[in-house]
Parts: structure tokens; sequence; C-alpha cells
């Protein structure tokens, strides 16, 4: 049952990201603003460069929670590999709200004088508690994980 769930949930992640990167291709052409825009114009938009740079991180955190789900289902989630992924995921989790954070600056302060930025920046705090939220679960799984390393490598010295 383990190996089916685990494999399960890769394949959620897996469909996670190709949604996102749908999403990130097929947006930028229905945005408001580009429907006066050629192709070319639209990618090359400084928002939207931004976009897909900060975008990265949140692929590397799908990644590393991929890898996590592996490490799970071989039965090694006690182990330094387990704790260096949570690690990256949680530093991904950080990275990952501060560049929210300071994309809902960016339009805050230079938006237009003729567009309401109160849905954008709604958005922006929601997913920055949303990331918030991960990092510090995975910071607590990671302690839990990494003391029961330190127990269990303390009880095979004592063996």
């Amino acid at each position: 049952m383990k190996r089916i769930s685990t494999i399960f949930l890769q394949a959620v992640i897996v469909l996670i990201s190709i949604v996102a990167l749908i999403i990130l291709i097929r947006f930028p052409l229905t945005e408001g603003r580009a429907q006066n825009l050629d192709v070319l114009s639209i990618y090359l938009d400084t928002f939207i460069l931004y976009a897909y740079a900060s975008s990265i991180v949140f692929f590397v955190a799908l990644y590393k929670v991929f890898q996590l789900l592996g490490t799970i289902r071989n039965n090694n989630l006690f182990s330094i590999s387990a704790i260096k992924t949570l690690k990256g995921i949680k530093n991904c989790a950080i990275i990952l709200s501060i560049l929210i954070m300071l994309a809902g600056v960016y339009i805050r302060i230079f938006h237009s004088k003729e567009d309401d930025p109160a849905g954008f920046l709604a958005l922006c705090i929601i997913t920055i508690f949303m990331s918030i939220t991960v990092a510090i679960a995975v910071g607590v799984l990671e302690r839990i994980v990494q003391n029961a390393l330190e127990m269990k490598s303390e009880n095979d010295l004592t063996i």
C-alpha cells in the first residue's frame, strides 16, 4: 500500500508541474495588456520574465518533493539524504515567499494608476502565507527526522 500511495503522490506532483507549466506558457497570452502586443513582446516583458525566473524555485521544490517520495518508497525516510531533501524544500519555500513578496511590492509601487492591484496583492499575500506554512511544516518534519536519525545512531553505537 505504501508503494502505491507514494507512486500516486509522485504522479500528482508530475501533474501539478505540467499544469503549472501550461499556465506559465498560456496565461501571458490571455492577460489583459497582452491583447495588443506580439508574441515576442509578451514574453520579453520584465514582469513575465521575473515570473518565469521565480518559477524555477517552484519547480525545484516540486522535484525535491518527488525525490522525497522516492526516498519514502525505498524506506529511507530516516537518512541524511532525506534531511538534505527536506532542507532543500524548506529553503525553496522561503525563497519563493520572498520572491512573491518582491513581486507584490513591485506591482504595488509601479502599477498603472488606471489599474487596481488589489486582486494581485491578495493573491500575493495568500501565496506568501502558503509558502511560509509549507516552510514551517517541512522544518518541523526535518527536525523530527533528524532527531529520529540521531536516536537511531545512538542506539546503534550502544549495541
